[in-house]
């Protein structure tokens, strides 16, 4: 008998639980599918909350063929392959054939290139699946043609209707009653993801006595993990915990709990690229221009780990980690450009000032365009004040620096500059 994850996937979006905001009723997606419309995308999100499913059930519900590949198993000559089958199966006024890529972040450049014209040209549509950041792992003329939408982990509620379909519907499990006392074992070790759940779930079944209610709670559901940890998924096991204390700690200036993790990362096979590029945005985020230094020394880590591969990739990565654990800190830069977002967001579209656009044609110069604009290097010390915001926000601050000898400099130079404007 299949397991069963496979036995309780759904087949139509009423039974799919969870990512509301993508398959709800008037969701994007759901609008899509509704109109039998469907545009190439790509689902990105941590394990085990739905992504080939979805996919395999919009297939389902539009009625058109559905190809899948695996990145992991899949080459150039494979996906030209199902392109030709797409061809073949093309009707004029049918939806074009879905091709689902599960993975998608482990194609290769030219793997992702021999889709290019197949998706701009209609002949399938794309639904590519990543637990990966698609700007850094997908190619830029592919990820245009794309929507990206992010699904979530699952909640709790959504948890527990999947506990509850699965003890009233599955062949197997309906067979026995259950009494389910506590549950903040099953949705800790669950983590957002059904598929562990299930594994979770499956497991308590086989391993309970013959006769009798199957109990769970929170002793018995941690008793079994810890007589078979790979029930569940091994593989995926704390991964986003684990990226968050490493961040955490960096964040709090403990470079022996940083390394500690990044320990835990290389021995449970995490991707070196993934390690990496936490470490360039923990660099900006966290430790900013308290040490621009520590932009450097993450970015140099990172070109390293690409260039000398593993396992001496863990060096550079070693390096970089005390370094930036160990560094001065600042979130100045974070913050400044989250205000100013959000500033951009409440106040809309702000004219430009008229002395700060360019005026390369007649009419423009007659408009008043560029003119009274002074050029900072005509003037001492080049620069002269002027203003440089919009006129609803020329008095908005955006960037406040904070308490470290980089910035104290830095704000001392912008009191000499602007006088009073920045002593806060």
């Amino acid at each position: 008998m299949a397991p069963l994850a496979e036995r309780m996937r759904p087949v139509t979006l009423d039974d799919y639980i969870g990512q509301q905001h993508l398959v709800g009723e008037g969701a994007v997606l759901r609008r899509m599918i509704d109109g039998g419309k469907l545009s190439s995308f790509i689902l990105w999100g941590p394990p085990g909350v739905g992504k080939t499913t979805l996919a395999t059930i919009i297939a389902h519900q539009l009625k058109t063929p559905f190809y899948t590949l695996s990145a992991v198993t899949s080459g150039v000559k494979d996906v030209r392959e199902v392109i030709e089958k797409a061809k073949a199966n093309r009707f004029f006024d049918s939806p074009s054939p879905i091709l689902f890529i599960d993975e998608i972040h482990r194609f290769s450049k030219s793997q992702q290139d021999s889709l290019l014209g197949a998706v701009e040209q209609g002949i399938v549509t794309l639904i590519g699946a990543t637990t990966e950041n698609p700007s850094f792992e997908v190619i830029r003329p592919l990820l245009s043609r794309c929507q990206v939408y992010v699904l979530k982990s699952l909640e709790v509620n959504d948890l527990m209707s999947l506990v509850n379909r699965v003890i009233e519907k599955d062949v197997e499990l309906s067979k026995r009653k259950y009494d389910i006392q506590e549950t903040a074992a099953l949705m800790r070790f669950s983590g957002g993801d059904a598929r562990k759940l299930l594994n979770i779930l499956e497991l308590l079944y086989e391993a309970a006595p013959a006769e009798g209610e199957i109990v769970i709670n929170d002793t018995i559901v941690s008793e079994r993990l810890q007589q078979n940890p790979l029930a569940y998924d091994k593989d995926g096991e704390m991964h986003y915990d684990i990226i968050s204390a490493f961040i955490k700690s960096i964040r709090g200036s403990d470079p022996d709990a940083a390394i500690y993790w990044l320990a835990r990362m290389i021995e449970g096979g995490e991707d070196p690229a993934f390690i990496a590029r936490r470490l360039v945005i923990s660099a900006s985020e966290d430790i900013g221009l308290a040490n621009p230094n520590a932009m450097l020394i993450a970015n140099a880590a990172f070109d390293s780990v690409m260039k000398i591969g593993w396992p001496e990739g863990r060096i550079p990565l070693a390096e970089a980690t005390v370094y930036l654990a160990s560094s001065p800190k600042s979130n100045s830069s974070y913050m400044a450009i989250n205000e100013a977002i959000q500033r951009v967001k409440q106040s809309g579209n702000q004219p430009v000032p008229l002395h700060l656009r360019n005026a390369p044609t007649q009419l423009m110069e007659e408009l008043g365009y560029h003119e009274g604009y002074k050029y900072a290097h005509d003037y001492e010390g080049n620069f002269v004040e002027q203003q440089f915001l919009p006129d609803a926000l020329k008095k908005a601050r955006f960037w406040h620096p904070q308490n470290n000898p980089q910035e104290a400099k830095i704000k001392e130079h912008m009191i000499k500059l602007w006088g009073d404007r920045f002593n806060d």
